[in-house]
């Protein structure tokens, strides 16, 4: 944590000038934004991250009160269709997205504790999600934001099967050492256990409950 600077929340390393703002969200509607908005909230807002369990309803306001994208992953609840209005929502789901120099790899879901349920995965299926993305890590070389619902394996996580992270998640920053890993799923509400800044091998880990704002340097 020592390589970057909390600036009333928002962070920035140190010795580089403040880049993009991006807003993440997570699992629950901010009434700062939703029921008590106000005009120009967003308007400084580059880049909009969703990591899951928000009502595309939610999803397609912010992009329509702002002029930033808005990329999202899916969480364990989420249940979108093709009759959702995303709104111009972008999901990045098993994909690689660049936007303004930056990649953004998305993985959502959580740990399966339920038999066939959507959304959920065994350690095994989320770890052929990440290999099937073999061919984009190679052209792209490797990603700089990791988005995820669920949260890296005894990184923010918790013990019970349903909140339990992915250690196929810390293999993948082991292997390529994004700037950021951005999850959800652990809510504020949860207790102690409940951290919205950590690191992991010089990468970057940020809680998105609710909402939080980053400062990414670019270049």
């Amino acid at each position: 944590m020592t390589a970057w600077m909390e600036l009333g929340g928002p962070w920035r390393r140190k010795g580089t000038a403040v880049g993009m703002k991006i807003l993440v969200v997570a699992d629950e509607e901010s009434k700062y934004l939703y029921d008590y908005y106000e005009p120009g909230r967003l308007e400084d807002i580059d880049l909009i991250l969703s990591c899951g369990d928000i009502a595309p309803g939610y999803l397609s306001f912010l992009v329509t009160m702002s002029h930033a994208p808005v990329l999202y992953v899916k969480g364990n609840h989420d249940r979108y269709s093709e009759a959702d209005d995303m709104g111009g929502c972008i999901c990045v789901e098993d994909d690689i997205y660049v936007y303004r120099g930056i990649r953004i790899l998305g993985l959502g879901g959580s740990m399966r504790y339920q038999p066939q349920a959507a959304g959920q995965y065994t350690e095994w299926e989320m770890s052929m999600r990440i290999f099937r993305l073999g061919w984009k890590l190679l052209w792209y070389k490797g990603f700089d934001i990791l988005l995820t619902h669920a949260p890296a394996y005894q990184l923010n996580d918790m013990e019970d099967l349903p909140h339990r992270g992915f250690k196929s998640f810390l293999k993948l920053i082991d292997r390529y050492h994004p700037r950021l890993f951005i999850h959800g799923h652990i809510h504020a509400t949860y207790g102690s256990c409940f951290k919205r800044l950590d690191a992991y091998n010089g990468t970057t880990v940020v809680n998105g409950y609710e909402r939080y704002v980053i400062e990414y340097p670019e270049g």
